[in-house]
């Protein structure tokens, strides 16, 4: 949207501060001379919510309700420390990383530890695969490190995921799909493997219906005797989700909290 195309809105702002603030200095942005109303639960952002909309240069009215912080503005805001929030919070290369990520997004700035960990196994695939939930891409690449592998769709719920991924994988091996995984893409099937680090947040809380989808995904995309490699941290109990739907689970390795479980088809 162009600047000041909005006559008013509102925001329910993310919990994350850099993502939070990119979201109100967009929301900022568009806003002409109206109205923007910003709202977040006080324990996930809304105690911050007045002071951050002040530091871009509004007038704040703030009030409580039902455990929400609820501020009200009207634009325009400071350009110059909108644009500051817009840039920190935007889609960004990131040196120690080497890739692209955007605050928001799963470990944007780091490895998490069950990523790390699943990567560490040895193995080699074959064939073609999916990522499911391949966030910005992390173990697409040490897949795609084998030449063995002939064709791998990486598939992510998140439109930043999908373009962080995009910029992160060179490969003509690979393509991408944007997708919510609680059910199976209708275009993919008999795929020979499958790799992933399933979510179990929806919302800031804990759902482990969503591991659960994505192993039933897993398993209506591979071929009979396909398999899939995946990460959990050890007190989610998937394995009798993938007793179910596998002929064969083998827990590969445990360290700090994560498991690493092969399931074949």
């Amino acid at each position: 949207m162009t600047a000041g195309s909005l006559a008013g809105l509102v925001i329910c702002a993310p919990a994350g501060v850099l993502e939070r603030r990119y979201v109100l200095a967009q929301g900022a942005r568009v806003l002409g001379g109206g109205e923007m109303i910003a709202l977040a639960p006080k324990v996930k952002g809304g105690a911050r919510l007045a002071r951050e909309l002040a530091g871009f240069g509004f007038s704040v009215a703030e009030r409580a309700k039902a455990h929400h912080r609820i501020c009200q503005v009207r634009g325009p805001g400071e350009p110059a420390t909108l644009a500051a929030a817009i840039a920190a919070g935007a889609l960004q290369r990131l040196p120690a990383l080497g890739l692209w990520s955007q605050p928001g997004l799963f470990s944007w700035d780091r490895i998490d530890g069950g990523t790390g960990l699943l990567m560490s196994q040895p193995w080699t695939p074959t064939g073609a695969g999916v990522d499911l939930g391949c966030g910005i891409g992390l173990l697409a690449k040490a897949v795609l490190a084998s030449p063995s592998v002939t064709a791998l769709t990486l598939i992510d719920s998140d439109r930043r995921a999908i373009a962080a991924a995009r910029l992160n994988i060179e490969d003509g091996r690979a393509r991408f799909l944007q997708h919510d995984l609680r059910r199976p893409p209708a275009n993919i099937a008999g795929v020979d493997f499958a790799i992933m680090n399933p979510p179990f947040h929806d919302g800031g809380a804990e759902d482990r219906r969503l591991g659960q989808a994505f192993i039933d995904t897993a398993a209506r995309v591979l071929r009979p005797g396909g398999v899939l490699r995946m990460v959990a941290n050890v007190g989610l109990p998937y394995e009798a989700s993938l007793a179910r739907a596998f002929t064969h689970v083998t827990r590969l390795a445990q360290e700090n909290g994560f498991k690493v479980l092969e399931a074949r088809r």
